[in-house]
């Protein structure tokens, strides 16, 4: 499911110039359980400026949206 939507995600990040940032939150929870605790029952989460916008699947119309503005 990860690797769909970030496939899902470059494309989309693509049509505006962007590339999008990946943390794997397994491998980040050694050193920041918070992490996990916060996303981990939730994965893929789409973060947008640093607040969730979506999570499981990638809300493309909305991120398309959210990402012209």
């Amino acid at each position: 499911m990860c690797a769909v939507a970030l496939t899902q995600l470059r494309g989309i990040c693509a049509d505006f110039g962007l590339e999008p940032d990946t943390v794997d939150v397994d491998e980040a929870a050694a050193t920041d359980p918070a992490l996990r605790a916060e996303f981990g029952d939730r994965l893929p989460v789409v973060l947008l400026d640093g607040r969730e916008h979506s999570y499981f699947d990638v809300d493309e119309p909305r991120l398309r949206a959210d990402l012209s503005r």
